[in-house]
């Protein structure tokens, strides 16, 4: 593990990422710093924890928006694949269940 530092939003991190990472991770640093510094200085958002929250559900919601890019699944979105395989894994134990008794 190697060690980076870091600033978002102002404020210094060192954070520990695997050799041949550091570039993934301070790509990711500058996009969360993009996110955290445009809701500060939109003024809608007060204080350091509610920033963190916001962008980090802004985040989140962007990445479950992202569609697959190819193969069958790829008209839907991520959460949308994700939810699937919940409902898949739940017929599968029901269907399962008898057997292991």
């Amino acid at each position: 593990m190697i060690h980076l530092d870091v600033t978002i939003m102002g404020l210094p991190y060192r954070l520990a990422c695997r050799e041949g990472e550091e570039q993934t991770l301070r790509q990711a640093v500058t996009y969360l710093d993009g996110k955290m510094c445009a809701l500060r200085d939109s003024g809608k958002v007060k204080g350091t924890d509610r920033i963190a929250v916001m962008a980090a559900l802004s985040v989140a919601a962007e990445f479950l928006s992202v569609k697959s890019p190819q193969g069958p699944l790829s008209d839907m979105s991520i959460l949308e694949v994700k939810q699937k395989l919940e409902a898949m894994h739940t017929v599968l134990d029901a269907a399962l269940a008898p057997q292991e008794t």
